[in-house]
C-alpha cells in the first residue's frame, strides 16, 4: 500500500490555516465593533466622522421639524437672470435627514416631521427641534431660539446652550442671537407639541452668506445639529467645568 501521510499533512495544514483565518476575522470583528462603539471609526465618504452610539441617546424619541416641508418652499435665492438658485426647504431637508441619520446610529429613534405636520398635535418626546435657514442677504451667522412662553424654562435653556455651544464649533459659523425673531421665540408649533417637551427652532445660517456651506456641505450641519441634540441628552451644560489652574498672578 502506498503511503499517503504527505497527502494528510497538507490536508491538515489547509485546514489549519483556515481555521486560522477565521479567528482572524472573528478577532477583527470584534476589534471593529469594539472601535465603532468608541468612535474609533474610519471617516464616510464625505470626510465626515461617522457617528457612534452614544449611551444617553439610546432609547431616546427625538422629533425634527424639516422646516416649510409640505408648505412651502421657504426663502428663495435667485440669480441676475431670475434663476432659483437655492430654496430654504431643500437646505432644511438635507440637514434634516443627515441629522436623522446621525442621531439614529448614536441609537435615538427619529421622527422628521412636516412644518405643519398633524403629529404635531400633543407631541411627546426627549427633544423637538425645528431646523430652518435664513434669508438670501449676503451675511453669515445662525441663531436658535426657545419658547418665550416655555413651561420648562431651565431645560429649554439648556437644550439653547447646547446648540450654541455644538453647533459653531461643528460649522465655525458665528451666533447672532440679536437677531432671533418673534417668529421664533413664538414658533407656532412651541404652541401645539406637548409642554413638557423640551424645544427649540434653529436657523442654520444665512442662504446669502452661508449657501456654499448649506448647500454643497449640509453633512457638517447636521453633524452641528446631532452634536447639540446629544450634548442636551448627555446633560453635558450640567456637568460643572474645571476651574482654571491658578496662573499665579
Amino acid at each position: 500500500m502506498r503511503y499517503n501521510g504527505g497527502v494528510r499533512n497538507s490536508k491538515l495544514d489547509s485546514a489549519q490555516r483556515i481555521i486560522v483565518a477565521i479567528i482572524f476575522l472573528a478577532l477583527g470583528g470584534i476589534a471593529l465593533v469594539g472601535a465603532q462603539s468608541a468612535g474609533l471609526q474610519l471617516p464616510s465618504a464625505d470626510g465626515m466622522q461617522p457617528q457612534a452610539s452614544v449611551r444617553a441617546a439610546r432609547g431616546a424619541v427625538i422629533a425634527l421639524v424639516s422646516g416649510h416641508a409640505g408648505n412651502d418652499s421657504g426663502a428663495v435665492c435667485e440669480d441676475d437672470n431670475g434663476t432659483v438658485t437655492l430654496t430654504e426647504a431643500s437646505i432644511n431637508s438635507s440637514v434634516a435627514e443627515g441629522a436623522a441619520d446621525r442621531l439614529r446610529s448614536a441609537g435615538a429613534t427619529v421622527t422628521i416631521l412636516n412644518e405643519f405636520d398633524p403629529r404635531l398635535e400633543n407631541l411627546k418626546a426627549d427633544v423637538f427641534l425645528s431646523i430652518h435657514a435664513d434669508s438670501c442677504i449676503a451675511t453669515s451667522g445662525f441663531k436658535a431660539a426657545v419658547h418665550t412662553y416655555s413651561q420648562l424654562p431651565n431645560t429649554d435653556a439648556e437644550l439653547l446652550a447646547c446648540i450654541q455651544r455644538e453647533y459653531p464649533a461643528a460649522t465655525g459659523l458665528p451666533n447672532n442671537p440679536n437677531t432671533v425673531t418673534h417668529n421664533m421665540t413664538e414658533y407656532h408649533a412651541f404652541r401645539s407639541i406637548a409642554p413638557t417637551t423640551p424645544a427649540a427652532i434653529i436657523e442654520l445660517g444665512f442662504l446669502g452668506g452661508d449657501g456654499a456651506l448649506l448647500a454643497d456641505h449640509p453633512e457638517i450641519a447636521a453633524a452641528g445639529v446631532a452634536d447639540s441634540i446629544l450634548c442636551f441628552l448627555r446633560g453635558d451644560i450640567l456637568t460643572p467645568t474645571p476651574p482654571e489652574p491658578d496662573s499665579g498672578v
